[in-house]
């Protein structure tokens, strides 16, 4: 079933969907970064939901280290159901990111941003949505229709979207061109995991599992995560290390399974003592990883491609995709049609 679904297609169609953008789309991002230097933004301020929630993330870590931007995600309701929306600063960029742009919240964040002068912009699958209607800059994701419940290609080609409008805010040219090939490294990375659907065999009477990622990969810990709560039903929680530390830790038992998102870069070392210790707990160890050293401590293993650490979210998602897509199928649970969810959510 996991092979014949619509979301291994769609999960598989993800490094045509980013070199199309980067054909396609980079002349908006570079009018978006322009845009951004001659208004002088200082600040940016995201609103989004699910699996669009998590690429902003990554925007807050990203625009943050590369662009020294402080981001801020939204609180939605603050808009909508109390009605008494922040005061936003006039050099504050107001952000929708969202795969269909429907979702009445979202776009009420992009209104108020407007009503109050403020440069808006959105990143979206749906270029005839309400939250389009609402940006001065419109981004298109360019994936096709999403079949599937379950949002893969739209995640990365929103991660896409803002690794490319932080690199040419920062007139990054190496930057820029490491993304151009970023189309070949996930093609490697799936070549890399063609085993996921043996080992996702082993973890099929799981109910419980916490996940765990820092800096850039923090986003991708949320959405491994999401992707196994909303296919296969378990119970699956996202955290920092530094987080995870700090209480959490006690429900480290025997066979406790923990996937670690550690790409190599600037936390590498704090992520080793992370896993290292877990490992003296017995804990049921799943690394996702380009890092010989944090793969061999590893029960299953999960590697990808040499990458910078800032790309390294593009590249470590997908494991957890396909895990997420293969552990369903070994439930017997249909991946492209999840129970009570459906694809568009609209919240107030």
């Amino acid at each position: 079933m996991g092979s014949e679904s619509i979301l291994f297609q769609e999960i598989h169609q993800q490094p045509d969907v980013v070199e199309r953008f980067a054909q396609e789309e980079q002349g908006r991002v570079k009018e978006l970064a322009a845009r951004i230097q001659e208004a002088d933004i200082r600040q940016v301020v995201v609103a989004a939901r699910g699996t669009s929630d998590n690429a902003a993330r990554y925007a807050q870590y990203l625009l943050g280290a590369n662009n020294r931007l402080p981001v801020m995600l939204t609180t939605p309701s603050l808009f909508t159901l109390y009605q008494q929306p922040p005061l936003f600063a006039p050099d504050t960029l107001v952000l929708g990111i969202s795969q269909s742009g429907q979702s009445p919240d979202v776009v009420s964040v992009l209104a108020e941003g407007r009503r109050q002068g403020c440069v808006t912009a959105a990143i979206t699958n749906s270029t005839g949505s309400p939250l389009a209607e609402q940006a001065d800059h419109l981004v298109s994701l360019g994936a096709g229709e999403e079949r599937s419940i379950a949002a893969t290609k739209t995640y990365t080609a929103q991660l896409y979207a803002v690794g490319l409008l932080s690199a040419h805010l920062a007139e990054d040219a190496d930057g820029v061109a490491i993304l151009e090939k970023t189309s070949d490294l996930m093609r490697q990375t799936l070549s890399m995991n063609i085993e996921v659907e043996r080992l996702a065999e082993r973890y099929r009477y799981v109910r419980n599992c916490v996940v765990v990622g820092r800096g850039f990969n923090y986003s991708t810990a949320f959405e491994i995560a999401l992707k196994i709560k909303e296919l296969t039903y378990t119970l699956a929680e996202p955290y920092s290390t530094a987080d995870f530390l700090h209480g959490p830790l006690s429900l480290i038992e025997p066979a406790f399974p923990v996937f670690v998102v550690a790409p190599t870069g600037v936390l590498m070392p704090d992520l080793e003592r992370f896993v290292r210790q877990l490992r003296k707990m017995d804990a049921e160890l799943l690394c996702v990883s380009n890092d010989p050293t944090i793969l061999n401590l590893g029960r299953t293993q999960f590697p990808f491609p040499s990458a910078p650490e800032w790309l390294s979210p593009l590249l470590a998602i997908i494991p957890g995709q396909l895990f997420a897509l293969f552990l369903a199928s070994a439930r017997d649970f249909d991946p492209d049609r999840p129970r009570t969810i459906k694809k568009v959510t609209e919240t107030l």
